[in-house]
């Protein structure tokens, strides 16, 4: 039967909603959820280099008055990207709700709780920064306090999906060598560094985000000079990336495992490693192309959306240095 009398539920939505109460379903929803984080983050740089910023010019309706595109208004594709971007807030907000669900009706530890929470009262606040940006006229510093929010949403949604896979009662120990863990949190930080002065060159460069937004809307400081800023924390970070997994090799053929008795998650942390640098790389030599062919249009969603990648394997590097173990 299609229906259970006693639950009035559809019998779809029941085996769902108890797939995710297991560990396995905690940990697809986790994935789901950064999957959609970080795809909000590529469809935004859509909306940028396409010129849609504000194809849609108040919040929450597209136009006052109407909340879907307006005929005329502005140019079709620009209303129809940047409300499609606005609809995929829905999509992530439904990946934090499901996430919330996951955790809470399974049971699970107050950490992981708190992740859910922290997941989407984000997407809540990310919603009303977008409106704010909007309101704004796209203001270059609007714009980047939109997206850096994001790489945060990312980058727990990835340390998230790494600790949902531990044992809710078992014990906290710190894998990585103590010099490592601080290379790790020095790694992260430059990444951070990175992330924010990418947003300056951004607010600096010729991609606006909407055809009407004026210089006065834009960082006015050389873009030559932002460029190379962002450049040197690029190499600082790879540098500090490089030089971690190098570490964890090195004290894994000394002592047979980087990770103590837990093998496993010694070659997950490595694995994960290698492919950060080789992402890192790809994003080196995106930034500088875009450098060298005057920034076109095609690297832009490159660029941005391989950001939402190396934050969450920075992520899960980082959060396999410290892992709650039975």
């Amino acid at each position: 039967m299609l229906f259970n009398v006693t639950d009035k539920k559809p019998q779809f939505v029941q085996r769902f909603l108890s797939s995710l109460r297991s560990q396995k379903g905690q940990m697809r929803a986790a994935m789901v959820l950064l999957v959609f984080q970080a795809g909000l983050v590529f469809t935004g740089s859509l909306v940028r280099v396409t010129g849609s910023g504000l194809g849609c010019v108040s919040w929450p309706n597209c136009h006052p008055g109407s909340l879907v595109p307006v005929a005329g208004a502005a140019p079709w594709l620009h209303q129809a990207i940047e409300w499609g971007n606005r609809l995929l807030t829905f999509v992530v907000a439904a990946g934090a709700i499901a996430f919330w669900y996951a955790v809470f009706a399974g049971g699970r530890r107050r950490e992981l709780r708190y992740h859910a929470v922290f997941q989407f009262v984000g997407v809540v606040i990310q919603a009303l920064l977008g409106a704010m940006s909007v309101l704004l006229k796209l203001q270059w510093w609007s714009v980047a306090m939109h997206f850096l929010p994001s790489m945060i949403l990312v980058w727990a949604a990835a340390v998230a999906w790494v600790r949902v896979q531990e044992p809710d009662d078992g014990h906290r120990v710190a894998f990585f060598p103590e010099p490592l863990r601080w290379l790790a949190v020095g790694s992260a930080a430059s990444l951070a560094l990175v992330l924010a002065t990418g947003t300056m060159v951004t607010g600096a460069g010729q991609h606006a985000g909407d055809v009407d937004v004026t210089e006065s809307s834009r960082l006015a400081i050389d873009l030559a000079e932002i460029a190379h800023v962002h450049a040197h924390f690029m190499y600082l970070y790879l540098g500090l990336t490089i030089g971690l997994i190098v570490a964890l090799y090195a004290v894994a053929a000394i002592k047979g495992s980087v990770l103590g008795d837990n093998p496993e998650a010694a070659r997950h942390a490595l694995r994960y490693g290698c492919v950060l640098i080789a992402f890192i790389v790809v994003q080196a030599a995106i930034g500088i192309i875009q450098y060298r062919w005057g920034v076109p249009r095609w690297t832009v969603p490159f660029h941005v959306g391989l950001s939402g990648v190396v934050t969450a394997y920075t992520g899960f590097v980082f959060a396999f240095g410290r892992r709650r173990v039975a």
